[in-house]
This record gives structure tokens, C-alpha cells and sequence, in this order.
């Protein structure tokens, strides 16, 4: 990254220096490319009164840092523009009926579409950082930082104004020609480039993403309780899942993307060009019980280099465990249980303990 603020420019056309940014974008593997202005005064109201109903459960990082989170002049001196691009992930080959074929399979385990393949954030600011020595060797030294979910930036805003797409009422970026399955990310320079205009908010009286949502985590038009939401509950959080939604979590053992799926918008999604973002080792389908059967090393192993080692090994385990709670009775779900009942893990045990206890007032009913 380059953060010389000495360096001054004279003589470049903004606009069409602008012009040219959003075609190298394109060139380096990004779907999209817009420029927004640092005025976010009015999701920092948002976000407060967030903070303030408590929403954020135990992610007390958004209260961190102050303003910096939403003014991006404050986190990076001299910001005076932002550059946001949009990258697609949704699995080449991979049709949404089969997401929805593996929710409705209870002996196999859901893992929400952007986790299948490599970790995304390395490879996303890498690819901004390219995209701004790219711009260097248009028009010498600036200032400039890459973000992409790794630090106080408020990315759907950012992309919001830089007309990427609107805030759907699941609170995720909207685009008329990709839907949402994408990801975001971020240079934050000093150069006063010419913004573009936010995009018409196209969701009208549609609700299906509120009506599908399993635990109810969707309050209202773009109000997301991370309490409740299944994303949250097993990715973020690393207490034990409240034993009212753990029924509702059914088989999916990271993340949830069932907002995503019913949107009407994602019919014009794109599938991903790249190849570090197709599934890995099968677990866009895998069974609950192999998951279950791994050790912390195979886990390690099996997930180097990919988002589900955010979870934590005890915090995946717990997922699977509950998900096992849900899933169809049978002796080899049983025994599995039964094996992990004196888990080193405190948080595992408790979870396979509710659900052998699951099991056992299922089979007593029948």
C-alpha cells in the first residue's frame, strides 16, 4: 500500500481517469466497479441505535473504534474517496435447486455458499492492491489502502453510494443484474475522483426474504438481529447456541443463505469465473455424520485456507452436533452422539447432550 500524502497531482482528467479504474477493475477479475464520498452520517445514526437495542450480540468490534467505522477520514487520514468493487462467488455449476436439495437432506450438512472454497480476503485486497498500482503506473504515487472485511469499514454503505446495488431487506447488497452473491472490498484513496449516483431501491412490497428466514432474525425491512440469525449463532458467536433456536437451525452448520435463495433478484446471478472460490472436499454436500467423525487435526487440514476455520474447531463441532439433534433418527446417529458425549470440549457436550436428548423424546413419541 502506498501512504504518501505528499505526492499531488495536476493535470489528470478525474472523470476519465474514473472511467478507466472501473475497466481495470473489470480486467483484474472484479463484476463491478463505483466510487463513492465519505458522507456516512446517516448510517452512522443507523449503526448507533444498533449498538445501542444491543443487535450486535457479542460482536463488540462494531462498537470499536469509535467514528472510525463511519468516517472513513478518520481511519485513514486524507480519504476523500472510496472505491468499492464487487467480485461474484456463487459456485460455477452449482445450481440454487441443489443448496435447497442439500437444506431439505437432514443426514447431510449446509455450509452457506461463500465458505466452500478459499478464504476470500486475502485474494480480494490482493486484488485491489493491484488494481491501485495499476492506477501508480497511470499516474504516479497516491494514497491508497485495500480493505475487504478487515477493518471498521462500513462496506454495504460504501457500496450503496457507489451505486454497486441497494440494501435488500435482509440488510445484503441488491444488484438488478447479479442479486447478492458477492463480495465487497475497498481502496480508500485521496484522489478526488468524480462519484457515481446511488441505484433505485428495487425490492418493493416483496418479504419473501423476511418470511423464509428460519429463526426469524429479519424484524423488519433492513433490521437484522444477530441474536437470532443462524449466521451468526454459528460462525461469530462462541457461546452456546440459545436451546430455542437450536430446532430451527436444522442442518446447517455454517452460516445460512436461505435469504438469499428465495430472493427474486438472485435469478440474475452470475456464477464466479474463479476457480479458488469452487467447493473443496466435497462440502457442498457432505454428510453430517463425516463431519462429525473429524478429528481437530483432520479439521485443520481440511479447512486450510477457507472461512470455516472462523468457527474454531469446539465451534464447528457444535454446529454439527446440533444439526445431528435435527437430523433423521437412526443407530448410526446415535452412536455417533453417544461417542462424543464426554467431548474434551465443554461447549461440544452440551450440545450433544441436547441432542441425544432430542432424539430420545422423538423416539419416545413414536
Amino acid at each position: 500500500m502506498n501512504d504518501s500524502r505528499e505526492a499531488v497531482h495536476t493535470g489528470i482528467d478525474h472523470a476519465v481517469l474514473a472511467r478507466r479504474i472501473k475497466t481495470w477493475g473489470v480486467e483484474l477479475g472484479f463484476a463491478k466497479v463505483g466510487i463513492a464520498d465519505t458522507d456516512l452520517a446517516e448510517d452512522e445514526v443507523r449503526l448507533q441505535q444498533y449498538l445501542r437495542e444491543g443487535r450486535n450480540g457479542t460482536m463488540a468490534y462494531l462498537a470499536e473504534h469509535g467514528s472510525k467505522r463511519t468516517r472513513p477520514g478518520e481511519l485513514i487520514p486524507g480519504t476523500v474517496r472510496v472505491i468499492t468493487a464487487r467480485m461474484d462467488y456463487f459456485p460455477k455449476g452449482i445450481p440454487a435447486r441443489a443448496a435447497w436439495h442439500t437444506l431439505g437432506d437432514g443426514e447431510r450438512a449446509y455450509i452457506a455458499r461463500y465458505a466452500l472454497g478459499r478464504d476470500y480476503h486475502k485474494l480480494m485486497r490482493n486484488r485491489l492492491k493491484r488494481l491501485a498500482l495499476r492506477i501508480e503506473a497511470e499516474i504516479g504515487p497516491f494514497h491508497w489502502r485495500p480493505f475487504c472485511d478487515s477493518a471498521p469499514v462500513m462496506e454495504k454503505a460504501l457500496a450503496r453510494k457507489a451505486g454497486l446495488g441497494w440494501i435488500g431487506k435482509h440488510t445484503l447488497l441488491l444488484d438488478r443484474d447479479a442479486g447478492s452473491w458477492f463480495f465487497l472490498g475497498e481502496l480508500y484513496t485521496n484522489l478526488p475522483l468524480p462519484i457515481d449516483a446511488p441505484v433505485k431501491d428495487y425490492c418493493g412490497t416483496c418479504s419473501k426474504c423476511i418470511d423464509v428466514c428460519p429463526t426469524q432474525a429479519i424484524t423488519g425491512p433492513q433490521q437484522l438481529d444477530a441474536r437470532r440469525c443462524i449466521a451468526y449463532l454459528t460462525i461469530e458467536s462462541h457461546d452456546a447456541i440459545p436451546e430455542d433456536l437450536r430446532p430451527l437451525i436444522g442442518n446447517r452448520v455454517f452460516g445460512c443463505d436461505d435469504c438469499q435463495l428465495v430472493c427474486p433478484w438472485n435469478k440474475f446471478a452470475q456464477p464466479t469465473h474463479e476457480e479458488d472460490f469452487a467447493p473443496r472436499h466435497g462440502l457442498d454436500g457432505a454428510k453430517l455424520l463425516e463431519l462429525f467423525a473429524w478429528t481437530e487435526d483432520v479439521f485443520l487440514r481440511k479447512t486450510e485456507g477457507m472461512p470455516i476455520r472462523r468457527a474454531g474447531y469446539a465451534g464447528f463441532m457444535r454446529n454439527v452436533a446440533t444439526a445431528l439433534g435435527n437430523a433423521p433418527h437412526t443407530p448410526a446417529v446415535m452412536a455417533a452422539l453417544a461417542a462424543r458425549a464426554d467431548d474434551p470440549s465443554l461447549l461440544v457436550r452440551e450440545h450433544v447432550a441436547w441432542a441425544l436428548a432430542q432424539h430420545a423424546i422423538r423416539e419416545a413419541r413414536s
